[in-house]
């Protein structure tokens, strides 16, 4: 920061006095400083019966004071005058309207549009619309979709991927489609949340693995998250039958604190959700978890 600060001091009602400008001040701190310190100077002067000098002045912070660089007397010297090299600048208003209709969607107003459009808050949608890629690569994973959890996935775990991999938005490790089919699979239940962060890591390390392959090797390619999802046996059980008979088996091993939890101690039931999901290797439909446990310890 620097600052140029004028200052001049008169009596209530009178015609204003010289100035003086102190040239350079480098904090808000030392302006105030600066102009405190250049008031009282030239209130002194003034009562002295003396004039105070039109000038520049320096203020040396170490010392409380200013001191004089040089005289200005007259408006020549603030190189008051016109540039005699510069030409008219004349600009067609026909192309200034053509410029004004053909400009792409600003940020402000793109985020104005996110807003309103998906829902988003003001931090998400100025995030998303910081850089013209992020928001095109945000609005391909959110069409048709949820576009609030779409920007979750978006700002969270494909952000963090990015500063993990060093790569760029234009060059992501997950494509905006393999992240929209990822959403896809989350809202037909195929797969469930803590499924779906697994597929969308094996993305990205498949990703990873392409890109340092050696060119005399075959280069990996990134799976779409269905293949992964099939090819490691990921698809959530929804099979009520199956679910039935692993909330059974847990309670019949657990009954001392089936007992504590119909007691009251109702913190509990997340340790028999945690005790099926891992006996199910997370691939049960929490939502059914839930309400079979629901029923079967009340």
């Amino acid at each position: 920061m620097r600052a140029d600060v004028n200052v001049s001091v008169r009596k209530p009602g009178e015609a204003y006095r010289t100035r003086c400008e102190i040239k350079n001040v480098n904090s808000i701190r030392f302006v105030m400083q600066a102009v405190e310190v250049e008031a009282l100077r030239q209130i002194e002067v003034w009562e002295s019966g003396a004039e105070v000098q039109q000038e520049t002045r320096l203020f040396d912070s170490g010392r409380g004071v200013t001191r004089a660089m040089r005289s200005k007397e007259d408006a020549h010297d603030y190189r008051y005058f016109p540039d005699p090299d510069l030409l008219p600048l004349v600009l067609d208003q026909a192309w200034i309207d053509d410029l004004k209709a053909h400009l792409p969607e600003l940020p402000d107003a793109k985020k104005t549009r996110f807003m309103k459009d998906y829902g988003l808050s003001a931090y998400d949608a100025g995030v998303l619309v910081a850089e013209q890629a992020t928001a095109l690569f945000y609005e391909t994973v959110a069409k048709g979709r949820d576009p609030k959890l779409a920007a979750n996935w978006v700002t969270g775990d494909f952000f963090a991927a990015l500063n993990r991999t060093g790569r760029t938005i234009e060059d992501p490790p997950v494509s905006a489609e393999y992240l929209g089919q990822l959403l896809d699979l989350v809202a037909d239940n195929t797969i469930n949340g803590k499924i779906a962060k697994e597929v969308f890591e094996t993305m990205v390390a498949e990703a990873a693995l392409s890109s340092t392959a050696p060119l005399s090797v075959d280069a990996t390619v990134v799976r779409s998250p269905a293949s992964i999802i099939d090819a490691k046996g990921l698809r959530q059980v929804t099979d009520t039958g199956a679910i039935d008979a692993a909330v059974d088996n847990i309670i019949a091993a657990n009954q001392d604190k089936v007992a504590e939890f119909r007691s009251g101690k109702d913190k509990l039931f997340g340790f028999f959700v945690g005790q099926v999901m891992k006996a199910m290797q997370g691939k049960a439909n929490p939502a059914l978890v839930n309400e079979t446990l629901k029923r079967r310890l009340t």
